[in-house]
């Protein structure tokens, strides 16, 4: 079924033009039925769609939608009436209109681009209104008569100016030359530029040949000529290495005969017109102009650059160092077994604690109201209670460090939790045996987590502990790879896991892997986490430091080599608020960079060396262990193995 939407076709066979919609009248013979008439105007028919009605009639009821026929309907509708092709669907009106005999010949007529008036003859004889001398030749060949010409006269006033403004010198000629000779040396003289030149061709000049010598003369020199020996020894030789020319003497001029081998001379020339030879452009480029712009040190202040306080009382050297959230205090961990906490300012011994073993990683809570220090000491790591609070502050300390009985199941498993939560004997805290030594130990922002790192445990190498609730969890039993390290994100609820090899970023809600950071670094040691969340640096023992965009991409956006590649880097750091980060190494040096990481997507972040901190020295090949930076202040703190604590100013 068609629906038109140009014409109005009446039932008299009558086309109206004013009209832009179709209306189609049913040819019936009884005038008791009137058809009822869409009376909406201009109103677009989408505006129905879904309702149930199409519109309103003239005494403004609605007009019910019919239903649709399917495609399997109309098929069978076309087998089983033959009349039924002449069934058009009214969209205006929603219904179907059956077209009479006559109103088929005008639509057909419509169609074929004929007169829809059947009765209409199209080839009614002209009939000649006018009458003229002469009409039985309606066109002349005779010439236009000059009076009919009249000149133009924009195209005067042009040709006016144009001579006024060439009288004045407003317009120049150039020069006519004579037309050169087209014929040219094809390859020219080197010593005179090419004539071609000039015309827009590209000048190639041709390889300069061998200037000849004494034995191309006609009477060279007896030492020259070769004997007959030497000749018929030629012929034993090789085709590409016989002579190609023999030298010969002769008395006079004229007795020289023609070029034996002129075939060659033409082979060679015509190499030389056919090879293709490039056109190198050389560039002069200033190296110094493919630098990157980078800003001036003076513009990124401030930043660490001088050595300002020492901490000294470790008899051994510092392997961990770790800064108060308030950034009052530095807590301090030795091989000497000793951890000490020192007042920054007056680098003043507050408190120490001693234990059997060497502590191999220190870090306070990040909760100022929790002055809790968790310690690594071989195979446990020991909650300790600095006792540096008000008594409010010391009550809920207590309450979180005691434990009334070693707690050996996880309660929400029912399962062999793999660390016991015991009270330690000897120091007010809480102690957690592993069954391997651990690592590091790093604190959740909100400090009620925090996880631990055993290098050797296999699928029990990273746990995450919960201090309230005195529980072990083990989320990640399967480990490609040797544990690194492990860091909580500053903001979110993700989990960041280094092996030696790749890092690995997981999510602590959905327990799903999110990200596979590849470094292509012989093997990782460190990793620190930008304030935003969206960049990481990790650090290698290789001497390489590598800086991930995680937006970006899963590679290295940007990968610095530092001082001596066999020398390791121990620990790496970003600052809380300063775009500063830092990275320290066994060569006794710590490097300050700044990192300064834009809102903007589109744009790249601006890394730069600002300066190498020195003043450490080397004991048993090692150098610099960790490096801190203060909460607030760009100040650098960096631990030892000369046994010293360095606080680096601006």
């Amino acid at each position: 079924m068609v629906a038109l939407e140009s014409i109005d076709v009446r039932e008299n066979g009558g086309i109206d033009e004013e009209e832009t919609h179709i209306r189609v009248e049913e040819s019936d013979s009884s005038e008791d039925e009137v058809p009822s008439r869409n009376t909406i105007g201009d109103v677009p028919l989408k505006w129905y769609e879904e309702e149930e009605h199409i519109g309103y009639d003239i005494s403004g009821k609605k007009i019910k939608k019919q239903p649709r026929k399917d495609k399997l309907d109309a098929f069978l509708a076309d087998t089983d009436d033959s009349k039924n092709w002449r069934r058009i669907y009214d969209e205006y009106n929603d219904e179907e209109v059956e077209l009479t005999k006559e109103e088929t010949k005008i639509i057909q007529s419509l169609l074929r681009g004929k007169t829809p008036h059947g009765d209409a003859n199209p080839y009614e004889p002209s009939v000649d209104w006018f009458d003229w001398e002469g009409k039985g030749h309606p066109l002349s060949n005779a010439p236009e008569p000059k009076r009919r010409f009249i000149p133009s006269k924009s195209e005067h006033k042009k040709v006016v100016s144009l001579a006024r403004a060439i009288r004045k010198g407003l317009i120049k000629f150039s020069n006519l030359t004579e037309e050169n000779d087209q014929s040219y040396l094809m390859w020219g003289d080197d010593s005179s530029p090419n004539d071609n030149a000039e015309k827009g061709s590209i000048y190639f000049p041709p390889p300069k040949p061998k200037v000849p010598g004494h034995e191309t003369s006609f009477r060279p020199s007896v030492e020259f000529i070769p004997t007959q020996e030497e000749i018929n020894s030629y012929e034993l030789m090789f085709e590409e290495d016989r002579p190609k020319f023999i030298p010969r003497g002769y008395e006079f001029l004229r007795e020289v005969p023609a070029y034996m081998n002129l075939k060659d001379c033409f082979e060679r020339c015509l190499d030389l017109y056919l090879c293709p030879r490039t056109r190198k452009k050389k560039l002069n480029i200033d190296p110094e102009d493919l630098k990157p712009k980078l800003p001036n040190k003076k513009n990124l202040q401030p930043y660490p650059t001088t050595c300002f306080l020492e901490y000294k009382g470790h008899t051994g050297p510092v392997t961990s160092i770790s800064i108060e959230s308030s950034g009052q205090l530095i807590a301090s961990g030795s091989i000497d077994g000793t951890v000490r906490i020192w007042e920054i300012e007056t680098s003043r011994c507050l408190r120490d604690w001693r234990f059997d073993e060497p502590i191999l990683h220190v870090a306070w809570n990040p909760i100022s109201e929790l002055p809790i220090l968790a310690v690594a000491v071989g195979q446990d790591v020991v909650l300790l209670n600095a006792s540096l609070g008000n008594a409010e502050d010391e009550e809920k300390v207590k309450d979180l460090l005691h434990v009334s009985a070693p707690v050996e199941t996880d309660e929400s498993s029912n399962k062999v939790s793999p660390v016991t939560w015991a009270q330690h004997g000897t120091h007010d805290g809480i102690k957690l045996k592993h069954f391997k030594a651990v690592s590091s130990v790093e604190w959740h922002r909100k400090g009620d987590y925090f996880t631990t790192v055993v290098p050797d445990g296999d699928s029990r190498s990273i746990l995450i502990h919960q201090l309230s609730k005195k529980l072990t969890h083990n989320p990640f039993k399967k480990l490609h790879g040797i544990a690194v390290s492990a860091v909580f994100h500053p903001s979110r609820s993700t989990f960041f896991i280094a092996t030696r090899k790749n890092v690995r970023v997981y999510d602590l809600v959905k327990h799903t892997l999110i990200k596979k950071l590849e470094t292509r670094l012989r093997e990782v040691s460190s990793i620190a986490i930008h304030p935003a969340g969206d960049n990481v640096i990790v650090g290698s023992k290789d001497g390489k430091l590598c800086w991930f965009d995680m937006d970006l991409s899963s590679r290295p956006y940007r990968t610095l080599t530092l001082g001596n590649k066999s020398k390791d880097i121990n620990h790496v750091a970003f600052h809380r608020s300063y775009p500063l980060f830092a990275s320290c190494s066994d060569d006794c040096l710590a490097s300050v960079f700044h990192g300064m990481v834009y809102s903007d997507l589109n744009e790249n972040p601006c890394i730069m060396a600002l300066e190498t901190l020195t003043g450490h020295q080397s004991a048993n090949g090692r150098g610099v262990l960790d490096c801190k930076f203060h909460p607030r202040q760009p100040w650098l703190f960096t631990a030892g193995a000369d046994s010293i604590i360095k606080l680096f100013c601006h």
